[in-house]
């Protein structure tokens, strides 16, 4: 026989369970989709060719994507959105962490550089870049170093750790600071593709010259929205 105290918070208990139950559903029903190149091809030279970005964008990128949705097809993963993958891709395959990554990070990647990018950041992302590296030309040479020293191919990020602190690393092959497996984990607000692939065609083995030429493209507002937003 239930209690008159029960029975009287009964509904409540009710709601929440329904309401733990709603947001299981919608974080379990995400649906991927492969995303359009914000810009033309064209969009940032001279700093990217257009043969690079289209091959970059519309085979390797695209390859990605498509071995990722093929990889989860009818698995629990279907319907998880990349961030809660990544929260535990050290319980998942290679095939499933690499081409996860390559989604994610391309799709990074396009969003943060612009054909109207370069210059300098402004307003609170300014003021937090020269508090955690001492000034915006500190910051520039610990990402131009992780970027160039990364051996082999990945990738060089600017992130936004748990406790709001920016910090720069690098990862290698697809990986990125979301995964379980990275020493440092956060958020990334800036990505910069150091794969071959990226830059070979117009720069051959100049690393260190498309790293200069990916300051002339970036979308501070969008870096300065993306921290924002992981901050929320």
């Amino acid at each position: 026989m239930f209690s008159p105290l029960y029975l009287r918070d009964l509904p409540k208990l009710l709601l929440v369970v329904l309401s733990l139950c709603l947001s299981a559903i919608a974080d379990e029903t995400v649906e991927h989709k492969f995303k359009p190149l914000p810009y033309p091809y064209d969009a940032l030279e001279p700093h990217i060719d257009a043969k690079t970005m289209e091959i970059h964008y519309d085979r390797h990128h695209r390859a990605y994507f498509n071995n990722f949705t093929a990889a989860i097809k009818g698995t629990p993963l279907a319907g998880q959105s990349l961030e809660r993958i990544f929260a535990n891709i050290s319980e998942n395959s290679d095939t499933v962490r690499n081409n996860a990554g390559g989604v994610y990070n391309h799709d990074l990647f396009w969003q943060v550089s612009s054909p109207a990018g370069g210059g300098r950041p402004d307003g609170d992302l300014a003021r937090r870049l020269e508090a955690a590296f001492g000034s915006f030309e500190a910051f520039r040479a610990t990402f131009n170093e992780a970027a160039a020293t990364r051996f082999g191919s990945g990738w060089a990020w600017l992130c936004v750790d748990a406790n709001g602190e920016l910090f720069v690393s690098s990862t290698p092959n697809q990986d990125n600071p979301l995964m379980d497996i990275v020493d440092r984990q956060g958020t990334p607000i800036l990505a910069l593709d150091v794969w071959e692939h990226a830059y070979y065609l117009q720069y051959q083995n100049q690393r260190g010259s498309y790293i200069e030429a990916f300051w002339h493209v970036i979308d501070w507002d969008e870096v300065a929205a993306r921290l924002e937003a992981a901050e929320r």
